[in-house]
């Protein structure tokens, strides 16, 4: 497995995105031994760094769902475990009802931590992401909020996720340099608006985590080759699936890209984990990049 670097940690080039087995848009969810046995097809694959979050549940009384899921399947996994780095966030919350609001505050994100650490399992999150900005907090103190999380040994690295290039930079101002690990932002042919948060990333040499990377959840995914010939074309012509295709390419964009493909299966963590050993030509990239959505 190719490596990268995501704050202070050396992960695979691919991660996974273990949301779908627990929230998804089509509500089909895996009984917990097999959303286990996907993440630790994972981890046999060679794929080091697992991202998850509080409010991936079901439905809202079931907060840290898979979370617990992740937990357990590294801790059970027969391999060691020493080199997995786990992703959470927080700042979300979910009410009786289904209702949402976001919560930037130290006093909520420092209790989101603690129920992630027990859900989790572990005395420390490796790395710990602000879900979505909290509108109605200056996005700097509410980074502010996340450094106290790390000086008090809660977490280790900081990311932000949704984030914008002017919220980017702030982070960056308030942590200095080297302190922002990652950026998590929607990318995948069907959406490229996150190109300029990319390219301020690769300046900079944080992490640019594509979520949904091959067109989301209740199959955006299954029908990335359909939806786009050129991935399926490619593919076809290395005896591979469209879905490995697209992750080659964004992983192509730049070294500091990690795709995070979600998966419910095995088999589909397996299939993406592939697409690390998969060389597409200049040509093949510059078809890939011609395709997809502005």
């Amino acid at each position: 497995m190719q490596t990268r670097q995501l704050g202070p940690f050396t992960v695979s080039a691919i991660g996974l995105g273990a949301m779908p087995m627990s929230m998804n848009n089509d509500s089909v969810y895996p009984d917990h031994e097999d959303a286990v046995a996907t993440v630790q097809a994972a981890l046999d694959a060679g794929i080091t760094f697992i991202d998850t979050a509080d409010v991936y549940a079901p439905t809202w009384d079931t907060m840290g769902h898979n979370e617990r899921i992740v937990g357990e399947a590294v801790r059970t996994w027969s391999g060691s475990a020493d080199d997995v780095v786990i992703g959470s966030k927080g700042g979300i919350v979910r009410g009786e009802g289904e209702t949402r609001r976001r919560d930037g505050s130290l006093d909520y994100l420092r209790s989101a931590v603690e129920k992630s650490l027990s859900a989790l399992g572990v005395d420390r999150i490796d790395l710990y992401q602000w879900h979505r900005p909290d509108r109605w907090m200056v996005y700097g103190q509410v980074i502010e909020n996340f450094k106290t999380l790390q000086d008090e040994g809660l977490i280790t690295a900081i990311g932000i996720s949704n984030a914008n290039v002017e919220e980017i930079e702030v982070a960056i101002q308030v942590l200095g340099d080297g302190g922002l690990a990652s950026v998590q932002n929607e990318f995948s042919p069907r959406f490229r608006s996150s190109q300029d948060e990319l390219d301020l990333c690769a300046e900079h040499g944080i992490a640019f985590l594509p979520w949904s990377p091959l067109g989301g959840t209740g199959g955006g995914a299954t029908g990335i080759g359909r939806e786009f010939a050129t991935f399926a074309e490619i593919g076809e012509a290395h005896g591979v699936s469209a879905q490995q295709v697209v992750l080659a390419w964004e992983l192509s964009l730049s070294d500091v890209v990690i795709p995070i493909p979600g998966a419910r299966r095995p088999a589909s963590i397996t299939d993406s984990a592939r697409a690390v050993d998969l060389q597409l030509s200049e040509d093949e990239l510059a078809r890939c990049s011609a395709t997809g959505r502005p």
